[in-house]
């Protein structure tokens, strides 16, 4: 998870098999900061109703473009989904983490001591302005 700058905000590191859906309760409590984000953007793949339900209870405001085989009604319009525009931010803080050799490998075949190469490369891009 990053926030609008695309610094690193949270980090959870899981198999490939589970839905991006269920990854983001685990995500949110393992956020570096104090405070909860007041709005998350996600792709499609996180267009789920109960998830929006989740995050409305908590205060969130949750913004996914709907699936094209979607059968409920809309709930997103189209002046929050202009927020996506800016995903690149997000997508720049994945390039920051593959620079990182490590991580695109995963040369580590256990999962604590990968979470442990990704905790440090964020500690790096949160120090980089500090280090100049």
């Amino acid at each position: 998870m990053a926030d609008g700058a695309g610094l690193p905000l949270a980090i959870y590191v899981a198999s490939a098999t589970p839905n991006e859906v269920t990854l983001v309760a685990p995500t949110l409590a393992g956020r570096f900061t104090g405070v909860r984000p007041e709005r998350l953007i996600g792709d499609k793949g996180f267009d789920s109703d109960p998830l929006d339900a989740e995050l409305q209870t908590q205060g969130i405001t949750f913004i996914a473009a709907h699936r094209r085989n979607r059968t409920k009604p809309k709930t997103q319009d189209g002046r929050a989904l202009r927020r996506k525009r800016r995903r690149w931010k997000v997508e720049r803080l994945n390039a920051w983490l593959q620079n990182a050799r490590r991580i695109v490998v995963r040369y580590e075949r256990d999962v604590n001591h990968y979470t442990a190469f990704i905790h440090l490369a964020c500690i790096r891009i949160l120090l980089k302005p500090f280090l100049k």
